[in-house]
């Protein structure tokens, strides 16, 4: 007499496997879950905490009065000694600020940011190395009479404005301009009209 012989179905073998084997897929994911969390802070730790830096605790305020030693190169333009050379960005570094240590003048930014073709010259990181380079320092002739200071707690657009520009003549430092743009709610800060008032927050 033949026997039969019983059919477990794939369902009732898996949950079989598991059951009979508990305590190894709990000591897996357990060891999982801890591997990815050691990875996560590890990559949190060596970044530096990556992200835009703060305009706070810069390292470079002790060389904001220092001056620049220039010399002249072989084209009879004022360029900066020691140069080129590497720059490890600092917690609370910024491009202008950088260049004001380097060059004397924080519009030198310019040059930093082409020489290592940063896509967003407003992002870096603590301990992205950046070339400096050997170039004129830029000294951009401001008279009283051509380009006014902004007193004011609200400025009406002209033609040829841009937030960079405003807030320099507001605030002496162009990279203030995001303090306008969230005053005025601005969706788009690259688009300014003319004849538009704009609140300048002191």
């Amino acid at each position: 007499m033949a026997t039969k012989k019983k059919t477990i179905s794939l369902q009732e073998k898996i949950t079989s496997y598991f059951k009979l084997n508990e305590s190894t897929v709990s000591t897996f994911l357990g060891a999982l879950v801890v591997i990815v969390i050691g990875v996560l802070i590890f990559n949190y730790f060596k970044s530096g905490k990556s992200g835009p830096l703060p305009a706070e605790e810069n390292p470079l305020d002790q060389f904001n009065n220092q001056e620049v030693n220039l010399i002249t190169n072989d084209e009879g333009k004022q360029v900066p000694d020691g140069l080129p050379q590497n720059y490890t960005v600092a917690k609370g570094d910024n491009l202008w600020k950088i260049a004001e240590k380097f060059y004397g003048s924080g519009y030198n930014w310019v040059d930093i940011s082409t020489e290592n073709n940063l896509a967003d010259a407003n992002m870096l990181y603590v301990g992205q190395e950046l070339t400096i380079p050997q170039t004129e320092v830029i000294k951009p002739v401001m008279t009283a009479e051509a380009v006014p200071a902004i007193n004011g707690d609200s400025y009406t657009v002209v033609k040829g404005d841009s937030l960079w520009t405003i807030a320099i003549r507001a605030y002496a430092d162009g990279y203030q301009w995001p303090s306008i743009a969230e005053a005025n709610n601005l969706t788009n800060p690259d688009q300014i009209e003319i004849g538009q008032v704009l609140n300048l927050p002191r």
